[in-house]
């Protein structure tokens, strides 16, 4: 896994980097690996408060590694469906999900924000990727692409499920049903990319870092909120707000906040969570 992602930590802000550059970070075995493994190392640590995600190289993903379209390939039609059973990726691994669909769940699913810093290409499976990111700051210049039509597949790493959250029903489906390249400026006319900048990264860390100095407690009741909401009626909606807020105020991070602000000084927070806490069961 160290040959396919790196990540650092620098005052709660995790720093994590797909470093297989030489293939543009395309997705193998080990690399669906990494995202899962690093993503659950990273929800468990309480000193974690926003992430940042993005490619070393060329490109943040290409997609699914040509390898893996030789083993599809080369797979006999009785092992599509074996005996007894769902499907091979009908059998769910990770709760809801089955193993490639929980390798972008696992960073939608975390319980701190998650930015993805995007350049050069997101194709296929990398683009599936970037949408389990809360944010996504696109470089204008960027090639996206549902490319999953070329190969005569669909999109099946939970991208029809977060898609519908974020773009016109239209627009997926076009996109969808062609495989149309886009550019970063499509993506945020669109509604896929959340800004566009000329660094992505840059700007993704600089915003992860304001992100890290807000109150843990609240930063984390904000996104189970949010996730809650794509799923959520309303009133059950309405009443998660008062739960949440019911616990935040008077606690010991809430009070750091307000004398922060009034004492004109940086805050002091302690982590929300204990270490190994669970993530979010639920989200879009």
């Amino acid at each position: 896994m160290s040959e396919r992602m790196s990540v650092s930590i620098d005052n709660g802000v995790a720093d994590v980097r797909l470093t297989r550059a030489d293939k543009m970070n395309a997705l193998d075995d080990a690399m669906f690996e990494a995202l899962i493994t690093r993503g659950q190392e990273l929800a468990a640590n309480p000193d974690v408060r926003c992430i940042v995600i993005s490619g070393e190289g060329r490109a943040f993903c290409a997609g699914l590694d040509m390898g893996n379209f030789g083993k599809m390939a080369d797979a006999k039609p009785e092992d599509a469906a074996p005996t007894g059973g769902a499907g091979r990726l009908e059998q769910r691994t990770h709760g809801i999900s089955n193993r490639p669909q929980y390798a972008v769940r696992v960073w939608r699913e975390m319980p701190v924000p998650v930015i993805a810093a995007v350049h050069g290409v997101a194709f296929g499976g990398g683009f599936q990727v970037i949408l389990g990111a809360d944010m996504r700051y696109v470089a204008p210049d960027t090639k996206l692409s549902i490319m999953e039509i070329r190969w005569g597949l669909v999109p099946d790493m939970a991208g029809t499920q977060i898609m519908r959250h974020l773009a016109r029903e239209d627009i997926v489906r076009e996109l969808t049903y062609t495989g149309r390249v886009f550019s970063g400026e499509e993506a945020l006319e669109y509604g896929f990319a959340t800004r566009v900048e000329a660094d992505p990264l840059a700007a993704a860390l600089a915003t992860a870092r304001e992100i890290a100095s807000k109150s843990p407690s609240a930063i984390e009741a904000s996104k189970r909120l949010l996730s809650a909401a794509v799923y959520a009626g309303e009133e059950e909606g309405l009443v998660l707000e008062s739960v949440e807020q019911d616990a935040l105020i008077g606690s010991a991070n809430q009070t750091e906040a307000v004398m922060s602000q009034l004492e004109k000084r940086d805050a002091n927070y302690a982590p929300a969570r204990e270490a190994g806490a669970p993530t979010l069961s639920k989200a879009g």
